[in-house]
């Protein structure tokens, strides 16, 4: 073997790894965290756990990804530890499947048919149709499909260019005799793990080892033990995503650990106990691409058979390697509001910072519910919860705009980044919506310590503006909830009808004023709740607008704005005067 041959395999290899990156990439995208999902809706027993983890991991092609997410789950509370264990189980089921579509490598054969499921022959072919759709073809979806095609097809290249690089080892004495000592299981179990534990990725490990048995000198008693190592080495990722984390997500980081050695024990245990008793006449057989997949998938299956049963003894163990001790526990008020682990889906961590934004969005509502409520009386009971509110309110902005730029580092499709920019519009209008909330609880707070009240007049006609400011603000929570369009185009009318009603309320408020009937300090007070209930109703807009701009596949507010208001919109005028009725002060 030359210089040149090392420099081929390192070329090989380094197409390899691009490939089957590029490949889980657009994999995950055109997924769009749907199955990540269905993962986080459907696993209410043991078994569906294992098939969807099976399907998740084959069609995504990573099972440290969907053993990562698992523990992200637990850590967050979504899941208990009991509902993850088929999870994993079915990941590592799953991961066999690239296995098998590289051990296409590995067709021999003359016939016409065999020759063009060669990967030499179509992968090219794939390539040049990969690269064609990224040129010319629109549209996020038909990119992320260009990129699965064109990954794929480098994957095979690089795996062809690797075999081909290696094969002229097998006339290497030296090579032979190394490979040789790997049939000692401890070795080849420590070569196994090591190798998957750099590469992260027992699929790329696989993908080697199946490589280079196109050497001619990798038998089976070479290759069993390196995949057991394998499947072993695959759990570092777990393990390093555990590290910080609650006692329950550590539990299930140690769970994969011990399924997977618990796994490699038992076929160990089966495997060389067979041939002590019975002498396997196989051993010594060379393998080729298709029988390391073999190999692969017969352990894993047969793993997860002997285990699965033991699921719940699993469980019973890891809570008491990991016991719970009592004020030691991470609470629930400082666990994270969106696990770090979902970002390796972005799609996925988008669309639970939206469940984070739905809770505080109802928050923000209960506030200023909750402040409309004091304009008669002042509570000391709400005052508290109101700060309170306000308090949770800023820890969501804080955590959620912090990982809304996370995820925004990511390459996200026009589509994603059009949702995550809706998402911080969004979590800075519910902030601040809480904010003006929360000054009216000052205002009415001073009130209440200077003894100052409102003429009855002044407070019906607070009655009448902070029912429409209730009004708005549900239909807005409603319509951002629920993606209502339709709801959010009879926003903008009802918050131009609370404008008028600040300006009627601010006109009648001043002549009492002269008439001597409030005293300026009355009147400032008074001011200063209608201006927070207007500026409650704008950021009402503001979501109004977003949710419907965003609808378009645009987000150009002002242009939307001044269409909207243009006094031969029907729609606006028959809103606006519906509202004008609704909420007039005679």
């Amino acid at each position: 073997m030359t210089i040149f041959d090392v420099l081929t395999l390192i070329g090989g290899l380094a197409l390899f790894l691009f490939g089957m990156n590029i490949m889980g990439s657009g994999l995950e995208k055109l997924s769009g965290g749907k199955l990540e999902g269905v993962l986080e809706r459907m696993t209410n027993s043991r078994i569906k756990g294992l098939f969807l983890g099976l399907g998740v991991t084959a069609i995504i092609q990573s099972s440290g990804a969907v053993n990562v997410m698992a523990v992200g789950f637990v850590n967050s509370g979504i899941m208990q530890l009991k509902q993850v264990i088929g999870i994993i189980m079915g990941a590592n089921i799953g991961t066999t499947v690239t296995a098998w579509i590289l051990s296409l490598t590995g067709i021999e054969g003359s016939g016409v048919f065999l020759q063009l499921l060669k990967p030499s022959s179509f992968a090219p072919v794939l390539a040049l149709i990969g690269v064609l759709i990224i040129k010319f073809a629109n549209g996020d979806k038909k990119k992320n499909l260009a990129n699965i095609i064109l990954g794929f097809a480098v994957l095979l290249i690089g795996m062809s260019t690797m075999s081909s690089s290696v094969s002229g080892l097998k006339d290497v004495p030296e090579f032979t005799s190394l490979l040789l000592k790997f049939s000692n299981p401890i070795l080849g179990l420590i070569a196994g793990i090591l190798l998957t534990a750099v590469l992260q990725s027992s699929s790329a490990s696989v993908g080697i080892l199946q490589a280079m048995t196109a050497t001619g000198a990798v038998s089976v008693s070479v290759a069993f033990p390196i995949i057991l190592g394998m499947n072993i080495g695959a759990c570092t990722p777990v393990l390093i995503s555990a590290i910080g984390a609650s006692k329950n997500a550590k539990r299930t980081a140690f769970t994969a650990l011990a399924l997977a050695s618990s796994g490699v024990a038992v076929a160990l245990a089966a495997f060389y106990g067979a041939n002590t008793l019975f002498g396997l006449p196989f051993l010594d057989e060379q393998v080729n691409a298709t029988s390391v997949a073999i190999i692969h998938s017969v352990f894993n299956i047969f793993s997860a058979s002997v285990l699965f049963p033991f699921g719940g003894v699993y469980e019973k163990l890891m809570y008491k390697i990991i016991p719970d001790e009592e004020g030691q526990e991470q609470s629930a008020s400082s666990s994270p509001l969106v696990e770090e682990r979902f970002l390796l889906s972005p799609a996925y961590a988008i669309d639970k910072v939206k469940d984070r934004c739905d809770e505080m969005a109802l928050l923000a509502k209960k506030n200023v519910n909750l402040c409309l409520e004091f304009i008669r009386a002042y509570s000391h009971t709400k005052d508290e919860k109101i700060k309170a509110n306000e308090k949770r309110l800023d820890k969501y902005e804080d955590e959620l705009e912090t990982y809304i730029i996370k995820i925004g580092s990511f390459d996200l499709s026009f589509e994603e980044s059009l949702r995550l920019g809706k998402l911080s519009h969004a979590i800075g209008n519910f902030e601040r919506i809480g904010d003006y909330g929360a000054n009216i609880l000052k205002t009415k707070r001073a009130m209440h310590k200077k003894k100052i009240h409102f003429t009855d007049e002044a407070n019906r006609e607070l009655d009448i503006m902070s029912k429409a400011v209730k009004e708005i603000t549900e239909n807005a929570i409603s319509a951002f909830i629920d993606d209502d369009v339709e709801l959010a185009q009879t926003i903008e009318p009802l918050e131009q009808v609370i404008n008028n009603l600040k300006a009627e309320l601010r006109a009648l408020h001043s002549k009492r004023m002269d008439d001597g009937e409030c005293s300026v300090e009355t009147g400032i007070l008074f001011f200063d709740i209608i201006n927070s209930f207007e500026r409650i109703a704008d950021h009402c807009s503001n979501l109004a607008v977003c949710i419907i701009e965003l609808s378009q596949g645009t987000y150009q507010t002002h242009s939307y704005l001044k269409q909207v208001k243009k006094s031969d919109n029907k729609s606006f005028m028959k809103n606006f005067e519906m509202y004008l009725n609704k909420y007039s002060l005679k």
